[in-house]
């Protein structure tokens, strides 16, 4: 088992102060497969005056976009180097089939950085604009040193929507990894001390809950960008508040599929089981409601039970496999939980709710579909993060929409219908921050985030790039030339 003591800080890789370390296990086999420091509040420090530094003193803040973009596409090139060895590790970590490994956690992460380096590059540093009274210079400048705190389930994807666009804007960035997958984090703190990333620039370090909360509220860090759970996500919240620290937050979700009595279920279903169960439903888009009319409801169901019931559970090295292991045995057994009360508020299970047979082990839950399920029941309300779906019947349009909206959170959605007209309307009355119709997408061009407590600010596109902003107007007497204005 590789045993790592180093942190990258600095643009070295240096001795944590910790006498802690963190075993990273498979959740497919259980066994431990590499320990990592388990940082310590004087790595934070140290880590944080690094980038501090970085900013403060550094060229990579008062460089351009346009020559930040050069560095950012040399961290391209490096990490599709390492594509392969990226996917094998995040399989090894987090269990997900490889399958579905490269597309879902590593070329998504690529895209997101090409597309943040072409932006940089498009992207000037100030403008000049007319004003009503008198011209003005508005400048884009960093918002300055960030903490970028991700979770295990899309380790490589979440980071980067973090780390692209922070870069772009000339930020340095502290990236707390989840202790569950911190091995993709080190490979990529190789690839960018490989691409001539300043010192400083990046550094990653693995650590729990309370150095977390370290790092949240230290002093040196100017925003905080964290993708994890609703609770910790107000906890984060309340803590960069007290500060004024600049915030975005990409929390849970419980998203709803209007299925419409247009589609055709045979397609239909086991696509939608696609939006609902890969990576054994860790995702927080996952379309965990589906919500169909009753006339078609038993169809609907038995369908996409059918299809659920086919699908191969194991070894995510397996290339035939589509559902992996949950992250770990707490996870599972969490999921399990919710399968019994599902059971005891009157849900009927139609398929799933177990172990697969012949698997002694690892973390694993066959694909799991409810019936039967009304609006107020806690397997419909609460964020499960497991293979789990609930199936809840509809009057009319209206009907559906009102379900859908019954919920504390709006992250994602989606309808299915062969009028996309129609279905866009339908997308327009649910209140989340995004939404898709016949599939699940998100582009890095388009915003991504939530609203209510599915968490504040947005990720992707020019809005993500303007999270790690600000603003400073320079009012200049009228009649002023100025060099490099028209």
């Amino acid at each position: 088992m590789p045993v790592t003591k180093d942190i990258y800080v600095g643009g070295k890789w240096l001795p944590s102060t910790s006498d802690r370390s963190i075993t990273v296990h498979s959740p497919s086999t259980e066994e431990p497969v590499a320990q990592v420091p388990d940082a310590s509040a004087e790595d934070v420090d140290a880590a944080v005056a690094a980038a501090r530094r970085a900013f403060d003193e550094g060229p990579w803040p008062s460089q351009s976009p346009a020559e930040r973009a050069k560095v950012m596409e040399a961290l391209l090139t490096e990490l599709t180097a390492r594509t392969d060895e990226l996917t094998r590790t995040i399989v090894t970590e987090n269990g997900t089939p490889v399958m579905l490994a490269r597309a879902a956690q590593v070329d998504n992460a690529l895209d997101v950085l090409r597309y943040y380096a072409e932006l940089a590059a498009t992207t000037p540093a100030e403008t000049l604009r007319a004003g009503r009274y008198s011209p003005a210079v508005v400048r884009n400048e960093p918002v300055g040193t960030v903490a970028a705190i991700v979770p295990w389930n899309v380790p490589l994807f979440l980071a980067m929507m973090k780390l692209a666009p922070a870069l772009a804007a000339g930020c340095t960035i502290v990236l707390k990894a989840a202790p569950e997958t911190p091995l993709n984090s080190n490979l990529l703190a190789e690839a960018a001390h490989a691409a001539g990333l300043p010192p400083g620039v990046l550094n990653v370090l693995t650590a729990g809950a309370q150095v977390s909360e370290h790092l949240v509220t230290h002093p040196g860090i100017d925003k905080v960008a964290f993708t994890g759970s609703t609770a910790v996500g107000k906890r984060v919240a309340g803590l960069a508040a007290a500060q004024l620290k600049r915030v975005t937050l990409e929390l849970g979700g419980k998203s709803a599929a209007i299925v419409l009595d247009d589609t055709d279920l045979a397609k239909t279903m086991p696509r939608l089981v696609g939006v609902t169960m890969s990576m054994s439903g860790q995702f927080c888009t996952a379309q965990s409601r589906v919500l169909v009319s009753r006339e078609r409801y038993d169809e609907a169901v038995d369908r996409f039970a059918a299809a659920a019931g086919n699908l191969r559970v194991g070894d995510p090295f397996d290339p035939t496999t589509f559902i992996g292991p949950l992250i770990s045995a707490r996870q599972r057994d969490r999921v399990l939980g919710y399968v019994d009360i599902g059971r005891q508020e009157g849900a009927v299970l139609v398929t799933g709710g177990g172990r697969p047979e012949g698997v002694d082990r690892g973390w694993f839950v066959t694909p799991t579909v409810f019936r039967d399920v009304t609006r107020d029941m806690r397997i419909a309300q609460e964020e499960i993060f497991g293979p789990v779906v609930a199936f809840i019947p509809f009057d009319d349009i209206d009907d559906a929409v009102a379900i859908a909206n019954d919920s504390t959170f709006g992250l994602h959605g989606t309808v299915w219908t062969e009028d996309v007209a129609r279905g866009v309307e339908i997308a327009r009355r649910v209140r989340t921050g995004t939404y898709t119709v016949n599939g699940l997408s998100l582009d890095p061009a388009a915003p991504f985030g939530g609203v209510k407590s599915s968490g504040l600010g947005r990720e992707l596109g020019p809005e993500g790039l303007s999270a790690y902003l600000e603003s400073k107007t320079i009012t200049v007497p009228v009649g002023s030339t100025l060099p490099g204005f028209a």
